[in-house]
């Protein structure tokens, strides 16, 4: 017999009185695995909480749709990375829940009701050895005493039997009954002898049959068990600590993430984009003239020169008062705001109205998408007469080319604004121009009455009053006569602010623009104020717009810092 198992087989011999003890072991330790499972339990809805409220906090701090435009900031953007992340983050926490649950819990609550059902299997058989035990060991003492009882018969029985013998008065019939009485007592003594000296043999037999085999065997199962419930528990064990440890390299990209975005911050970025924001495209006001209001003293002094200096004086203050304030000290305007975003600074109303006019286009398209498939039903109705009625799409039809209608009406009327803000603004799908004639004619028309520049310009530099019939008369043959060309003879040379290098080549073949070729170094003398275009120049003769994204531009530090600070100047002011 292998060694192990005769010390094993010793070892489980010393506790075989201690049966009970054992039960009460083996079932604490059941109690043990099933408090453990508890504790993971408890341990997942904790997980699944915290996820929970994580998701909560990134779902409430999650940007609104009002809110959508601060994405165009780095920080905003790399903040609302953050959210996504913790999103992600908490993801990772119910996992780990989930993990517990089906590894761990679903696990050993299948096996504590495998290890319960074991174990009582185990301790019935042990029971049912010991009560078999029990009653071989009731059954030999009754044969035992029986035994007793019969040798105690059988010694009264030849007691009285040589009583009888020995008594002269005493028939002899009498004897003879005495002495088989006392053989047969003798007799049934020696039968219960026989009998328990049988069932001794048998008891002992099956005693150490049950203290050296049936118990022994049944203690090694429960020792098996108890061991294989401990190993359980160990596994459980390293499995709870690997359920953590394969979602940490998932949680550490999730931090990983949240670095990386904020290290993607720029804040040089952040406040051009603000500049680029409230930028107001304001010129800023020229010098103020000296009014010189001692002239009228010179003149001769009499009633009716004096009367007519006071009535011009009086016109002159009057048409003064009326005149606004010019930029930077105009007031903004209150109450509701007007359909054409007059109330804004020139690039904002531009930026506006090219919004608005786009949205237009859209609702054209979508109105035309569905005229279009309204007529492809309705000549499949027409080949298909039983599909449908051709005549039923009509009203929808109609209904639809009179949305059309009014949205083209719309786009047009925005439009019109949109190219009165452009005759002095570049934008993208134009290349950038000079001021129209007629604007440059009313800025510069000096306030000889009432209707001077300033009355007919808005808080934001756009005019609310219709200019008089004869400055139009006077502006419209200069306007077709020059239209938007550049007047070189009469514009200064710009300084440069940089220098540029042509990713790409480009045909300038519109208006305003210069061709360049790939590698080509140029001049930069106009930054690139959000239209897309950035001014350039070859030499003294040919300058013109290039396309932003097919340059590399290097600006000066100096001019750049002045072009900045200059436009965040011109956005307070407004």
């Amino acid at each position: 017999m292998d060694p192990i198992k005769v010390e094993t087989l010793l070892k489980v011999q010393q506790l075989r009185d201690q049966f009970d003890n054992l039960e009460k072991h083996t079932q604490w330790g059941i109690d043990f695995v099933e408090k453990y499972t508890k504790f993971v339990k408890e341990r997942s809805e904790i997980e699944l909480n915290y996820a929970r409220q994580i998701r909560n906090l990134s779902k409430k701090y999650q940007p609104k749709k009002k809110e959508e435009d601060d994405n165009k900031y780095t920080w905003c953007r790399a903040f609302h990375s953050t959210l996504n992340e913790m999103n992600d983050y908490a993801g990772q926490h119910e996992v780990i829940a989930e993990n517990m649950m089906s590894q761990i819990i679903a696990e050993l609550t299948r096996y504590t009701q495998e290890i319960k059902t074991e174990r009582k299997a185990h301790f019935h058989d042990g029971r049912k050895a010991q009560q078999q035990v029990e009653a071989s060991w009731k059954q030999l003492e009754a044969c035992k005493r029986k035994f007793e009882r019969d040798c105690k018969e059988a010694d009264r029985a030849q007691q009285y039997f040589e009583k009888m013998d020995a008594d002269i008065n005493v028939t002899k019939a009498d004897v003879e009954k005495a002495r088989q009485q006392a053989q047969m007592r003798h007799q049934m003594a020696s039968d219960s002898k026989n009998e328990y000296s049988s069932y001794l043999q048998k008891f002992n037999q099956e005693q150490n049959e049950h203290y050296y085999t049936i118990i022994p065997n049944i203690f090694q199962k429960i020792q098996a068990m108890e061991e294989k419930r401990i190993e359980r528990m160990g596994e459980s064990l390293k499995t709870y600590a690997e359920v953590d440890r394969q979602i940490l390299p998932i949680i550490g990209k999730c931090l990983d993430g949240i670095t990386q975005v904020a290290e993607s911050i720029e804040p040089k970025n952040d406040s051009s984009q603000v500049i680029e924001s409230y930028k107001s495209g304001f010129e800023p006001p020229g010098d103020v003239e000296f009014e010189d209001y001692g002239q009228a003293m010179k003149r001769t002094v009499s009633e009716t020169s004096l009367t007519n200096s006071r009535t011009d004086s009086k016109g002159d203050r009057s048409s003064k008062s009326k005149c606004k304030p010019l930029w930077p000290f105009i007031k903004k305007n209150k109450g509701a705001n007007p359909e054409d975003f007059s109330h804004l600074p020139p690039e904002q109303r531009r930026k506006k109205l090219q919004a608005k006019i786009d949205d237009i286009n859209k609702d054209i398209q979508k109105e035309m998408d569905q005229r279009d498939a309204l007529t492809k039903m309705k000549e499949v109705y027409i080949k298909n007469p039983q599909m449908g009625d051709p005549n039923s799409v009509d009203p929808r039809l109609a209904e639809i080319a009179q949305n059309i209608e009014k949205l083209q009406a719309e786009a047009q009327k925005f439009e019109g604004w949109l190219a009165e803000v452009e005759g002095r603004m570049p934008v993208k799908s134009d290349p950038p121009k000079r001021t129209s004639v007629l604007y440059e004619t009313q800025n510069n028309t000096p306030p000889t009455n009432n209707n001077c520049a300033q009355d007919r310009e808005s808080p934001d530099g756009s005019y609310t009053e219709e200019p008089s019939s004869e400055v139009q008369s006077k502006v419209q043959p200069e306007t077709a006569e020059s239209g938007d060309e550049f007047d070189d003879a009469d514009e200064e040379i710009q300084p440069t602010i940089g220098t540029c290098k042509a990713l790409y080549p480009f045909d300038g073949v519109n208006e305003g623009t210069i061709s360049v070729t790939e590698g080509e170094l140029l001049y930069v003398i106009e930054e690139d104020k959000g239209d897309g275009w950035t001014r350039v120049r070859r030499n003294e003769e040919e300058e013109g717009y290039v396309p932003t994204s097919y340059v590399e531009v290097f600006l000066d530090s100096n001019a750049k810092d002045v072009f900045s600070w200059r436009r965040v100047f011109l956005s307070e002011d407004s």
